[in-house]
């Protein structure tokens, strides 16, 4: 095998904290640094991966150790940090959303292609297993083209400790920046089409946390399939109950922990109080997971999904997908992730070592982040918003 990718990472904050397992256990990847404001969070990387730490991201940037990054800073900071990033020559992968305007998407993709580097958009769920190989069973020709796609997930999400900036849409905040981004990659995935036309709803139910919690959209696709799809952040019904109860990053839940996260912010007083809280989930302040067996039962997944084509039904669940034929149905199963997530690494390993084209690229990103913006467009304006090569046509 070749060398693993010296990586370094730009935040160390809740997104790193769910991408930990994945970046300390997959071989094709050695963390080497990492920046962020934050000495506790810094001290605990250098002990743990006897890697440098940094709280300034332009020194890690500079650090000739480091040959890619991983930036899970805030939204509003990607632009800054992609740019940066490219202009010291490092392949970047960045979480999402990608940005929250498309200009600087587009400032983005273009620092990447002057460096000659190459740029990711992700963690994303389309990353996940089960919807790679449900997007191989439909490219298969095997069960005729797909014609219509049923997504939903309700979870607790607006009700998880959240800093001031994430209940702020104006900010990034909200549901639609932060989940629509997953559900839209997948079933963009999924359709093997980019989006023609998308008209949407959205949910601002709780004055309480004033951003949007919830949204329905249906997209047309440009090969002629659709799509519906349905969040919920509130914290009531839980859709993983669909799923046997296994969680979104393909944990065993127990359903008996209901309403868990109010209970968790009724005792919170005020704005700073809720940012502490959120901080205790963070790295260097939260357990480590990163020397923890993390080898799961199943696989990431984000909700409930069916895939309607000519000749069957496709449902990916968290260890396989099963498929609905006009007189049989079968389950195919998948393995179980022995280091969850690696998908991730697997696809930026392959851009940079084996000159791969990845397909969660820039201009990937750029695409969902226009979705997510005509989710809101349309909300807000009551009209279908007409998208062309991932932007607004209208």
């Amino acid at each position: 095998m070749d060398e693993p990718l010296r990586l370094g990472v730009i935040g160390l904050g809740r997104a790193f904290m769910l991408m930990l397992p994945t970046l300390a256990q997959h071989p094709r990847v050695r963390l080497v640094a990492a920046a962020d404001p934050r000495p506790e969070a810094r001290a605990r990387f250098e002990t743990e991966f006897s890697a440098q730490g940094f709280n300034d991201v332009a020194a890690l940037c500079a650090d000739s150790s480091v040959e890619a990054v991983y930036i899970a800073s805030p939204h509003q900071f990607h632009v800054e940090h992609v740019r940066l990033a490219a202009r010291h020559g490092k392949h970047i992968l960045v979480e999402k959303p990608m940005a929250l305007r498309l200009a600087d998407c587009a400032a983005m993709i273009a620092a990447a292609r002057e460096a000659g580097i190459h740029l990711l958009v992700g963690h994303s769920h389309s990353y996940d297993a089960p919807y790679l190989r449900t997007a191989e069973l439909v490219r298969s020709g095997d069960f005729g083209a797909v014609r219509m796609i049923t997504a939903l997930n309700f979870t607790d999400f607006l009700y998880r400790p959240r800093r001031p900036e994430e209940l702020d849409t104006a900010q990034g905040g909200g549901v639609v920046f932060s989940q629509a981004a997953h559900q839209l990659d997948v079933v963009r995935l999924l359709a093997g089409s980019e989006i023609a036309t998308l008209r949407a709803i959205t949910g601002r139910w709780d004055p309480s946390r004033p951003t949007e919690g919830a949204y329905q959209a249906f997209l047309t696709f440009a090969n002629g399939a659709s799509a519906s799809l349905t969040y919920s952040g509130y914290g009531r019904y839980d859709s993983d109950e669909q799923l046997g109860w296994i969680g979104e990053l393909g944990q065993s839940r127990d359903p008996e922990s209901y309403g868990a996260a109010r209970r968790g912010l009724a005792a919170v007083a005020s704005p700073e109080e809720e940012a502490a809280l959120k901080n205790t989930r963070a790295y260097g302040v939260a357990k480590s997971t990163a020397a923890a067996a993390t080898a799961l039962a199943a696989h990431n997944h984000f909700g409930p999904i069916v895939v309607s084509c000519d000749k069957a039904d496709l449902r990916p669940v968290a260890n396989g997908v099963m498929i609905y034929a006009d007189e049989t149905r079968r389950f195919e199963p998948l393995a179980a992730p022995q280091v969850p997530r690696a998908e991730v690494v697997d696809e930026l390993y392959a851009a940079v070592r084996r000159g791969e084209r990845p397909l969660h690229s820039g201009e990937w990103g750029m695409a969902t982040l226009a979705a997510c913006l005509a989710i809101l467009e349309s909300a807000r304006t009551g009209r279908e918003i007409a998208l062309r090569d991932g932007v607004s046509a209208g």
